[in-house]
């Protein structure tokens, strides 16, 4: 490998959220490494840290707007990566894709409108219309063991519901890994613009795409569903870039992209920082390489942990990776409760996921489990596990 991807560094004390959390369990040592918040435990490229370092000998770090280096280099990673083909007019900056789905809700909804989910997703998706008084439209995906689909009568009878005006899609899928296909995505905006609903699609992790499959941004599925949509990016997932705070948003509709920065305007939310442009223009221009090494061991450690589970726990179902660095694991045949999961894998494990029910209630019994870090520790992860549920192992 070019790159030195077996190496890590922890980050007691620095701040981050899953590494002080493990700081409650006096188990912990310096073997451990958290699985759980979605970010790497990868160093960053170089191409990154030495052009960040360059830039701050060269430059001061004042207010910051957009520059045209870093605009072209988000459009033609888009255009390069997922055959999707901006307009630099179109692209607004948010601190993060979180940030972009909580403005779309109060800029394109009102206090009890209905915002459609397909669940179990990403918990911060629930936040946005909980907290913001709108009211939740869930549609349950369809468990078919290795995979999920989505439920098409049920999506097509609340989107009828004259009170839903809002899809926030997961595409790809988190925690499911799931990628939809260029027809499921056909079908969603066929739904969706006959009804008068807002797409608002988070592809976060549109990058991180396991082998043999290929994502399809909904920005390219028809010029309609363009115009009704907004496209939710970030260098962040893909680099390991969040603390950087910047998303990349992109808006077609020139009355959506207006009605959206002003919404971002009542709570003083554009300016993002120099440093964060530079580390975005930074990560597309030159990080490929590293993307593609990173991926690859992505893969491995997604391939020993299900080889390990068929080996010992074949009861432990697995969805099938197509995208993100997220394994979703159905713990359900142990028959242990929510509390006692988390209990096994973090007080005598040391084995700290993100447990499945924070993903909604269908998420109950099951693990996220994030697999980008160093295959070492996927190794000695599984050997911990095998010795808190080896009363469940066929052998």
């Amino acid at each position: 490998m070019k790159y030195d991807l077996e190496n890590i560094n922890a980050r007691f004390g620095i701040g981050s959220q899953k590494w002080q959390e493990m700081k409650n369990n006096p188990l912990v040592d310096e073997k451990v490494i958290p699985f759980s918040v979605a970010d790497m435990e990868f160093k960053l490229a170089p191409e990154i840290t030495e052009g960040l370092k360059k830039f701050i000998d060269d430059n001061i770090l004042g207010y910051a707007g957009t520059n045209k280096k870093y605009r072209e280099n988000v459009c033609k990673w888009q255009q390069k990566h997922h055959d999707f083909t901006v307009d630099e007019k179109w692209l607004v900056e948010t601190h993060s894709v979180v940030n972009a789905f909580f403005t779309a809700v109060k800029a394109f909804t009102q206090k009890g409108d209905g915002v459609m989910l397909f669940t179990p997703v990403y918990y911060p998706m629930y936040k946005a219309i909980e907290i913001n008084q709108r009211k939740l439209v869930e549609i349950p995906l369809i468990n078919n063991g290795m995979t999920y689909d989505i439920d098409w009568d049920l999506f097509t009878k609340k989107a009828k519901a004259i009170d839903t005006k809002m899809l926030i899609l997961c595409s790809p899928h988190n925690p499911c890994g799931r990628i939809w296909t260029r027809e499921e995505l056909t079908k969603i905006s066929e739904i969706c613009l006959v009804n008068d609903i807002l797409v608002v699609a988070d592809e976060i992790h549109a990058d991180l795409i396991m082998p043999g499959f290929k994502h399809v941004s909904y920005g390219t599925i028809s010029k309609e569903a363009l115009e009704h949509s907004i496209i939710c990016t970030a260098p962040s997932k893909t680099f390991n870039l969040a603390g950087m705070q910047l998303s990349n948003v992109f808006i077609a509709n020139e009355n959506y992209r207006n009605l959206f920065k002003a919404e971002q305007a009542t709570d003083a939310d554009f300016a993002c920082s120099i440093l964060s442009y530079e580390a975005c223009r930074l990560a597309y221009e030159y990080g490929e390489e590293w993307l593609t090494e990173v991926i690859n061991i992505i893969d491995t450690n997604k391939k020993i942990i299900m080889d390990f589970m068929q080996e010992y726990f074949p009861q432990v179902k697995i969805t099938q990776l197509q995208a993100t660095y997220l394994l979703w694991l159905d713990f359900r045949a142990f028959n242990l409760t929510n509390e006692e999961l988390e209990m096994r894998n973090r007080q005598k494990a040391c084995l700290y996921f993100d447990e499945g029910y924070i993903f909604g209630k269908a998420g109950s019994g099951f693990e996220r489990w994030n697999l980008a870090c160093p295959t070492k520790y996927i190794h000695w992860a599984l050997e911990r596990l095998y010795q808190v549920y080896k009363e469940f192992a066929v052998k």
